[in-house]
């Protein structure tokens, strides 16, 4: 899903462009306005790329990854994970238009913010879907008042002065619409519905201490560069639940193989006379060396393919290959003992392809001059 494109706005469109069409596709779409079947569902899509679009440090993510913050693997949530991390399509909609008459707001404590961290692997960590390690900052319930943000032995919470526990304010705004009375999470204690009497010596009240940890994370058989993972409840601690941890996966270049999604690609030098009378190489494969043969007249840029030695197929069964790619090489003349050098002219000579037998270059008389021979 482009976010762009649900907008009807170009990638380098500003701020204020970006606005002006999710207002009228907001309005359009509405589903107290508009009862058509799928209006409901264009509407949220059309929200969630707003919320993203309109951030600059989200749509900066957005650009770079091709997702949005929180968003799961392919074939997850609806909404890209973000429904997950409390994301509320009419929230963005009572931003700009201040809310629809007899909704309310958000209530209740919100939960810890997710994290994203960024992990290399290798292709056989890919291959085999091994379990690995991400080292995370994050926020853990305080252990010294296990998560109450009260000091043990002190006085415990108490109800919110401003909206008596409830967690949610009302409030009246002016829309498009006319007068509407919304609920709003209570600015004094952030929904919570509960002030801290006496705060934790430790966690300051918060609830919550910034801990390092190393977090499991097990890697989908086949998984490529540019996928992430969603590893739930790691992100930080908050007083509704923990967030989630998103793992951007990126893959260590291999020493001797390329990928292209489900296959491998091999580039194997070969000489001359193994090109022309055939012969064997050894080609690296994640399993190990593998003894290939390589037929008499191969020619360069001509492909060999190893049934199901590539890597499994993420999104189905089965493995793909591993190709070998032969490249021609030409030795150099300086690399040719005299031997080699008049069997080359005698190739020649038998195919009637003409060769500079008895023309000597510029390098070849001056390498003479110093006792050299090319």
């Amino acid at each position: 899903m482009d976010y762009y494109e649900l907008l009807g706005v170009s990638r380098g469109a500003s701020a204020d462009e970006i606005k002006s069409s999710y207002r009228k596709l907001a309005l359009k779409f509405h589903p107290d306005r508009n009862k058509e079947p799928g209006a409901a569902e264009q509407f949220a899509k059309i929200n969630e790329a707003y919320a993203v679009l309109s951030d600059t440090e989200k749509r900066a993510h957005y650009d770079r990854f091709g997702s949005a913050p929180g968003a799961g693997m392919p074939g997850g949530d609806p909404f890209g994970g973000m429904g997950g991390a409390g994301f509320d399509p009419m929230d963005i909609f009572e931003q700009l238009f201040g809310g629809m008459a007899g909704r309310g707001g958000r209530r209740g404590p919100a939960r810890g913010d997710d994290i994203e961290v960024e992990a290399r692997i290798t292709l056989e960590q890919a291959r085999a879907g091994e379990e690995i390690e991400v080292e995370v900052d994050r926020l853990t319930v305080c252990d010294h008042c296990q998560g109450s943000r009260t000091e043990p032995g002190g006085q415990p919470p108490k109800n919110c002065p401003t909206c008596g526990g409830a967690g949610a304010v009302r409030a009246q705004a002016r829309t498009i619409f006319g007068v509407v009375e919304t609920q709003q999470p209570c600015p004094t204690c952030r929904g919570e519905g509960q002030t801290v009497v006496d705060p934790c010596t430790v966690c300051k009240g918060r609830g919550h201490t910034l801990k390092t940890e190393r977090v499991p994370v097990k890697l989908p058989r086949g998984i490529d560069e540019g996928y992430r993972i969603r590893v739930a409840g790691r992100g930080n601690h908050g007083p509704g639940g923990n967030g989630d941890l998103y793992v951007h996966i990126e893959m260590q270049p291999h020493p001797e193989l390329r990928r292209e999604q489900e296959h491998l690609i091999y580039t194997a030098p070969i000489g001359f006379a193994k090109a022309a009378l055939g012969g064997e190489i050894t080609v690296p494969t994640l399993d190990g060396p593998q003894t290939v043969e390589v037929k008499a007249g191969t020619q360069h840029g001509e492909l060999h393919r190893l049934r199901g030695q590539g890597m499994p197929r993420l999104q189905g069964s089965g493995m793909g290959d591993l190709i070998v790619e032969y490249q021609l090489t030409v030795p150099k003349p300086s690399s040719l003992n005299p031997e080699a050098r008049e069997a080359l002219y005698a190739y020649a000579r038998a195919v009637g392809d003409e060769a500079n037998e008895h023309r000597e270059g510029l390098l070849g008389k001056v390498g003479k001059l110093f006792g050299r021979g090319d």
